[in-house]
């Protein structure tokens, strides 16, 4: 992640992730809209414009801080533009009434409710993992109809989680145990 060699051939997905979000530590943040640190923004785009093929197709979340994120790229990478689009599909899951809440301060036993349903319980009232993944895998399976080039998508970790499941076939997690722990680091990426 992040430090990954550059690329050496074949096609790719690479998923980037915006970088640290203005807002205190510990905050649900995952579809609240917030803008990413204009310093780091700038230098999660300067490393990922070193290793990214040339005229990948660009993809990025709708929220600000992943469209902060695409328009810095875009300006060191010119050649990103030609096929660079904002996809809705690409947001980070809606916590509903726990967005903007500490973590801390969310009842345990809405936490558990969410961990023994993982898959169907809407956290927070809005969207359940079900309903994501369907979300992520409408933009996976664009992906792999398209049979095109390289692909970046700038988004968030747990986009970049779905994906992962994506990549190996799994369209919905049975369990909270199946969701992937590892995930892209603010500002860095994977390769899939």
């Amino acid at each position: 992640m992040g430090a990954l060699a550059p690329w050496s051939g074949g096609v790719s997905l690479w998923i980037l992730r915006h970088a640290q979000p203005l807002i205190a530590p510990g905050i649900c943040y995952g579809s609240l809209d917030m803008p990413a640190d204009a310093a780091l923004t700038q230098a999660a785009a300067r490393e990922a414009a070193k290793v990214i093929p040339r005229h990948a197709k660009l993809r990025y979340s709708t929220l600000q801080r992943c469209e902060q994120l695409a328009q810095v790229l875009l300006g060191l990478r010119p050649d990103l533009a030609e096929s660079c689009m904002a996809d809705a599909r690409l947001v980070e899951m809606d916590f509903g009434v726990h967005e903007g809440r500490a973590w801390a301060e969310i009842p345990q036993a809405h936490l558990q409710t969410w961990t023994e349903d993982f898959a169907n319980h809407r956290f927070g009232g809005a969207e359940c993992v079900a309903g994501f993944m369907q979300r992520v895998a409408g933009v996976w399976d664009a992906y792999c109809a398209d049979g095109a080039p390289d692909t970046v998508w700038i988004s968030h970790a747990g986009v970049a989680r779905a994906a992962a499941l994506l990549s190996q076939g799994i369209r919905c997690p049975g369990t909270a145990t199946d969701w992937p722990r590892e995930g892209p680091g603010y500002g860095e990426w994977i390769r899939l």
